[in-house]
C-alpha cells in the first residue's frame, strides 16, 4: 500500500508578513503497488501527450487550465482514492504550535486519521527536501498517533520524504491538493473531473 501526501500553503502564522491564511493537505492512496506503477508510467505518458519535456514537473498552481483538465481526465481511470483537509489558520490557536514542524505534523496527522480505516502497513511518501531530523520526527509522530499499537494494527509502516520533481505520484498529490484548495476559493473546480476518487474532503474545525 502506497500513500502520497502533499500540501498547499505554508505552515506559518505571520499573516501580516505574507503567511497564507489556509493550509490544505491531500493524501492519495493506492492499495495496489502495481496500479501505482501504472499510474506513475502514465503520468510520464501525459507529458508526451502535452508535448512537455520528460523532466517537466506537474505543479497545479503553475499549470495551464487545459493541461490541468487533460491531466485529471487521463489519470482518473486508475484505481486510487484521495482525502483532503482544509485548515483556516486564522481560526485556530497558533500558540499550540511552537514551530512550523509541529503544525505540519499536526496537519499530516489530521489527514492520516481521516484515512486511517483505509490504511494498513502503508508506506507514506511526503513531498519535501527537509532535513533528516525533520523526517525522523514526522515519521515517529505519525506512527505514534495513527498506529494502534495496543491492538497490533500498524496503519503506517514507513514514512519517507522525497523530492516531488523526481516522483510522479507526489506530483499527482500536488495536483489534487491544488484543485482542493482552488475549489474552496470557488474558482475552476477541477474536483468534479475526479470526484469519483474522492473519499473525504472537509474543513478542520478547531475545538477550543
Amino acid at each position: 500500500m502506497l500513500v502520497f501526501i502533499d500540501e498547499s500553503g505554508d505552515a506559518g502564522f505571520k499573516f501580516d508578513k505574507g503567511s497564507s491564511t489556509h493550509f490544505v493537505v491531500a493524501l492519495v492512496l493506492f492499495s495496489d503497488k502495481n496500479e501505482a506503477l501504472k499510474a506513475d508510467n502514465h503520468i510520464s505518458e501525459i507529458r508526451k501527450q502535452l508535448n512537455l519535456h520528460s523532466e517537466f514537473e506537474f505543479h497545479f498552481h503553475k499549470l495551464r487550465k487545459r493541461f490541468c483538465e487533460h491531466f485529471f481526465i487521463e489519470i482518473k481511470s486508475f484505481d486510487f482514492q484521495y482525502f483532503g483537509i482544509v485548515i483556516d489558520k486564522t481560526k485556530i490557536d497558533a500558540s499550540r504550535f511552537s514551530s512550523s514542524q509541529l503544525f505540519y505534523n499536526f496537519a499530516c496527522e489530521l489527514v492520516c486519521l481521516k484515512a486511517k480505516e483505509n490504511l494498513l502497513q502503508a508506506t507514506v511518501v511526503i513531498d519535501g527536501k527537509k532535513s533528516r531530523e525533520f523526517k525522523t520526527k514526522l515519521g515517529n509522530y505519525l506512527k505514534k498517533n495513527v498506529n494502534d499499537k495496543d491492538s497490533g494494527v500498524f496503519h503506517i509502516k514507513k514514512v519517507k520524504m522525497q523530492d516531488s520533481a523526481k516522483n510522479n505520484l507526489l506530483q499527482l498529490a500536488d495536483m489534487i491538493c491544488g484543485t482542493i484548495a482552488r475549489s474552496f476559493k470557488n474558482t475552476e473546480n477541477y474536483r468534479q473531473i475526479i470526484i469519483e476518487k474522492e473519499v473525504l474532503v472537509e474543513e478542520f474545525q478547531d475545538k477550543k
